[in-house]
This record gives structure tokens, C-alpha cells and sequence, in this order.
């Protein structure tokens, strides 16, 4: 099979939002960079390992209580060769254990994330806005982290938590259009009519109900084409 390959030049980076609940993840290094990554990997549900002589008061807090598994000590090599982990963020203060941490994780087919060399890493961490199961990420392909943070906090304004709240209303609706709408055609003409700008408005003002009134007035009123 010959595979033609569109474009050329730089290459650029598949966004993907992913399962890890329940997989193996190491964190190397105890600091304010590695509590950032430890946090949101124990919100996806990762089973955390953590390796670093010392940790942050708070990492050190949640170590103590059994949110994860710390091994209290530098990076030693063959470690990642041993746990086959899923993801390895390598964090650690110095740059020469976090690149051999890196080669290991590669050697043992886990996907690395190296902290300020993005020559070396698989993958990069976007800067997120979670609202439930609503999730926005803003990312710089590693080239300036603080520019996706920064835009983090402007955003954030824009999408309320009521935005976790709709999108599970939206879901429930969603289920209901694919019996009275059977093309996806039609569906698409639909939530391009129903998702109007003063509906969103409601949802960023909270006012849930009177958007889903209006969404199922909608209902009503469309004329499928097909």
C-alpha cells in the first residue's frame, strides 16, 4: 500500500485528549514541576509513581496519605526498563539524569515529556480549562508555556463551570436528535441552527434551563432537508 504524505517542511503535533485512568505514569523529580504534573495525572485516574529524594509540602502531604507511590530517592538507571510505565515526565533538577530518563523510557516504549527541552520529548502538556467533562486546552508545542498559561486565565472567563453542567445536558439532548434526526447531515444543519450566540450566552450567564428551553423549541421548529 503506497501512503501519500500531503505537505511537507515542519512537522506539527496531533492534538488528543487520552485515557489514562488506571496506567502505569513516573514522574522523576520532587518540584514545583513535577507536583503541576502529579496533580493532573492523579485526576485522570493514573496509577502515579513518583521518584525524588525530596518533595514539595504538599506532594510530600499527598505521598503521605496514599495518593501515590513515592520512592524516596534519586533516579537510578533501569528503573523504567523494570516498571514499564505508560508516560515518564522527566522533571528533575538536573539535566543529565532527566536525559538518560528519557532514553530508558524510549527503550522501554513509554512516551516521555521532557521539563524545558522540547528536542527531547514525545509529547507536550497543554495549559487546560476543565469544567467536568468539558475540556479546553491551548498548547505552544512546547515553545512557550507561559503564553498557553497566559491565555489559560483569559479563556477561563469565557467558559464558566456552567459549561461542565451543559455539555451534560447537551449530551442527553444529543441521544433524543439521533431518533428524530437519522441523517448526520440533518444533525449537523441542526446544531448549527440550535447552538445560536444567545444561547451560549445564557449557559455563560448559568441560565441552564432557559437555554435548554430554547434548544428544545428549536427541536420543534426544524425542518429537516432530507
Amino acid at each position: 500500500m503506497n501512503v501519500q504524505v500531503i505537505g511537507g517542511g515542519m512537522s506539527v503535533q496531533y492534538p488528543i485528549h487520552m485515557e489514562i485512568a488506571g496506567r502505569v505514569c513516573v514522574v522523576i523529580g520532587g518540584g514545583r514541576v513535577a507536583e503541576r504534573k502529579a496533580h493532573v495525572l492523579l485526576q485522570a485516574g493514573a496509577h502515579l509513581i513518583v521518584i525524588a529524594p525530596t518533595l514539595t509540602n504538599l506532594l510530600y502531604q499527598e505521598a503521605s496519605t496514599g495518593c501515590f507511590f513515592w520512592l524516596a530517592q534519586p533516579y537510578e538507571a533501569g528503573f523504567l526498563q523494570r516498571v514499564r510505565p505508560f508516560l515518564v515526565f522527566c522533571t528533575a533538577d538536573n539535566r543529565k539524569v532527566n536525559r538518560m530518563a528519557a532514553e530508558e523510557a524510549r527503550a522501554a516504549h513509554a512516551l516521555v515529556n521532557v521539563a524545558d527541552e522540547p528536542g527531547l520529548s514525545d509529547f507536550f502538556v497543554p495549559a487546560s480549562i476543565r469544567r467536568d467533562r468539558f475540556l479546553l486546552t491551548i498548547g505552544t508545542g512546547g515553545l512557550s508555556p507561559a503564553f498557553s498559561r497566559s491565555l489559560r486565565e483569559q479563556l477561563e472567563q469565557a467558559f464558566p463551570p456552567a459549561f461542565g453542567l451543559w455539555i451534560e445536558r447537551l449530551s442527553a439532548i444529543r441521544q433524543e436528535m439521533k431518533e428524530k434526526l437519522p441523517t448526520s447531515d440533518d444533525r449537523q444543519a441542526f446544531w448549527r441552527m440550535a447552538l445560536s450566540r444567545d444561547i451560549m450566552e445564557l449557559v455563560k450567564a448559568g441560565r441552564l434551563n432557559r437555554a435548554e428551553v430554547m434548544i428544545r423549541h428549536a427541536i420543534i421548529d426544524f425542518r429537516p432537508k432530507s
